[in-house]
């Protein structure tokens, strides 16, 4: 019961800051943003927001500008939702599966992770 209401808030949160981020900030470091996932930690006083940005300058200066904007996402965000605590937000970037460097790593993790075929018996 208490996984599916974290799911619930998770999913919530992801929602309204992916459209307060792409939508209601102003400022010029940010690119487009895809709020990936939202993983909230026990009691809810901390949340790792990863994030997939498409910014010319890289995903540094979106993550600097999020960083500094982050008390008024918090200040937004307990204005729309109606819970009793908004979490600390800390922001990242999800992994780059754009480039083929990235892809590449992820599938050689996958094969490591494989056990070989036996073959058929």
């Amino acid at each position: 019961m208490e996984s599916h209401r974290n799911e619930r808030f998770a999913e919530a949160l992801r929602q309204e800051l992916e459209e307060i981020i792409n939508y209601e900030l102003s400022d010029p470091r940010i690119g487009e943003v895809i709020v990936t996932e939202v993983l909230v930690g026990p009691g809810h006083k901390q949340a790792r927001v990863r994030l997939s940005v498409t910014a010319p300058g890289g995903p540094e200066s979106t993550l600097a500008a999020l960083n500094g904007a982050r008390r008024h996402l918090q200040r937004t965000l307990s204005g729309r939702l109606d819970v009793f605590r908004i979490p600390d937000l800390q922001f990242e970037s999800d992994i780059e599966v754009a480039s083929p460097q990235g892809v590449q790593g992820l599938l050689k993790r996958v094969r490591r992770g494989r056990p070989r075929d036996q073959g058929p018996e």
